[in-house]
């Protein structure tokens, strides 16, 4: 994000805490009459900074399910077998979020299940058949700040 200057940090802070921000709210609260803000907010969307923006749901309370953390190894770390592994992940909800790691594994997963059942059919049934799949190792979250 090089090439930003200090009214686009002020624009993207606000943005990450309350994308729903009305702009003359956003305005205000950087330092820029409304039309300039909407400017810069254009440009940050054209030039791909700002890549879209979502709606964060209800976290994991004890009605929501389990969150497992789930670190993948695959057998090879090429381009495609990276490419094959996280085209095959976006078919299934109940991962929300993946990161392709440094370290001792090559991909961290959070997973969103009902309950213990639910993830160890989810295990046999789809994470050990995901493309590339050497090892799992899950972990499951007892507690979390998550906010949102």
């Amino acid at each position: 994000m090089s090439g930003l200057d200090e009214f686009d940090r002020r624009i993207l802070t606000q943005l990450r805490l309350d994308a729903r921000i009305t702009n003359s709210a956003l305005a205000a609260s950087v330092g820029l009459s409304a039309s300039a803000c909407l400017r810069r907010v254009k440009l940050l969307e054209q030039s791909g900074v700002i890549r879209g923006y979502t709606a964060i749901v209800a976290g994991t309370g004890p009605d929501e399910g389990t969150v497992a953390i789930v670190q993948v190894e695959l057998e090879r770390q090429t381009e495609e077998y990276l490419l094959r592994f996280e085209h095959a992940l976006r078919r299934y909800p109940e991962v929300r979020e993946w990161y392709l790691m440094t370290g001792a594994g090559d991909y961290l997963l959070r997973v969103q299940i009902a309950g213990m059942e639910e993830y160890a059919a989810f295990h046999r049934d789809v994470l050990t058949r995901l493309p590339g799949v050497n090892r799992i190792t899950s972990s499951f979250a007892m507690r979390s700040n998550r906010r949102g």
